[in-house]
């Protein structure tokens, strides 16, 4: 990502202010920082959301420029959103995404097998392949289901907003155990977070520090620590002014 600059359609204030980012194949990056930071919307504009304007910036993904891309056309190159709050979709959902992902056909009764697979993953019920997806789920089902859907996909980069938020630590150590057996050299992960808790299971490469827009600090894992001590407003005072283009 580099010099991102992201706002609201007829808003002059930007959200994303030059934001510059590097995830290399394997790595495992977090991004922390208090709310209105701008993370969320990083998050969907990765993903190709409709309803922000970015004014200035590239995203390149697998060497490809993908911010004019469709959002179905970047999940099926290798992006995954796990969504800080996961919507209800039709029940043949799962298996519409499987075979645009892998460009295959595959019939249902060979499909639902392969779902109990990942289903037993995550510690679900077999119940959960004949529901709709997310109907009538606890927030804790529908982040763990989050991961099942990524398992299921197998991205090259897997953005995770806030997958841990609302999540007891039973249902927090079960999703990340999901996260760490996906874990591989080619396979990357954005681990969007305001609190250290779900890095004490999901160990990242990089920590970066995000306030008005873009990133003021960044480290290993001990910036996390550092942050859980010390809260947001210690690096508050590194952030410099920074001008729209």
């Amino acid at each position: 990502v580099r010099n991102l600059w992201v706002k609201l359609p007829d808003e002059e204030d930007y959200i994303i202010r030059g934001f510059n980012l590097t995830i290399h194949a394997g790595e495992v990056h977090a991004l922390m920082g208090p709310n209105g930071s701008g993370k969320s919307t990083l998050a969907k504009v990765l993903s190709g959301h409709p309803g922000y304007e970015v004014t200035d910036g590239e995203v390149l993904f697998r060497g490809e420029d993908i911010l004019e891309m469709e959002p179905d056309e970047r999940a099926r190159m290798g992006l995954f959103l796990a969504f800080q709050y996961p919507m209800e979709v039709p029940a043949n959902f799962l298996r519409l995404a499987y075979q645009r992902r892998f460009d295959t056909e595959i019939k249902y009764t060979d499909f639902y097998k392969v779902l109990l697979q990942h289903l037993k993953k995550l510690e679900m019920d077999p119940s959960f392949a004949g529901r709709p997806v997310n109907e009538g789920f606890s927030g804790g089902e529908k982040k763990r289901f989050e991961i099942v859907q990524m398992s299921l996909l197998e991205p090259v980069l897997a953005v995770l907003d806030e997958t841990d938020s609302g999540l007891d630590i039973d249902a927090l150590k079960i999703v990340s155990n999901g996260v760490n057996m996906m874990r591989s050299p080619e396979r990357s992960f954005l681990v969007i977070t305001h609190y250290q808790r779900i890095l004490n299971y999901i160990q990242p490469d990089y920590v970066h520090v995000m306030v008005e827009g873009r990133i003021v600090r960044s480290g290993g894992p001990e910036l996390a620590l550092q942050l859980e001590e010390k809260g947001y407003d210690w690096v508050r005072g590194e952030l410099a002014g920074a001008t729209a283009p």
